[in-house]
């Protein structure tokens, strides 16, 4: 059974930086697409990045390209979310979550349409003015 945890996220000021991470286990086989997405309150979800492990190649929403950065520890099956010059809009419940069987590239990149099988609990994230 995949299990996902998140850790790292926290209260900042517009501007400031924090690192989420996601620590799988029982992944290393199996899957190669680690998503992380977000939801505040009465918004939709919205997948903000994406890696796909094989080539450790990282796909970002529009929304965060140029601010966040994706990597991964594949030695300690751990995802990490750099997140730079945040805004208050980035305000929300982040998640990682992991798909099983194994995806192509493309379909990783498309983590919107991706149905992914397994889930965190999730970090909050504040971002004030």
């Amino acid at each position: 059974q995949v299990q996902l945890v998140e850790s790292g996220g926290g209260s900042v000021q517009a501007g400031g930086s924090l690192r989420l991470s996601c620590a799988v286990s029982e992944y290393t086989s199996g899957g190669n697409c680690i998503g992380w997405f977000r939801q505040a309150p009465g918004k939709e979800r919205e997948g903000v990045a994406s890696i796909y492990t094989i080539s450790a190649t990282p796909f970002y929403a529009d929304s965060v390209k140029g601010r966040f950065t994706l990597s991964q520890d594949s030695a300690a099956n751990t995802f990490y979310l750099q997140m730079d010059s945040l805004k208050p809009e980035d305000t929300s419940m982040y998640y990682c979550a992991a798909v099983r069987p194994y995806v192509s590239s493309r379909a990783c990149s498309r983590r919107d349409r991706l149905d992914f099988d397994y889930w965190g609990q999730g970090t909050q994230v504040t971002v004030s003015s």
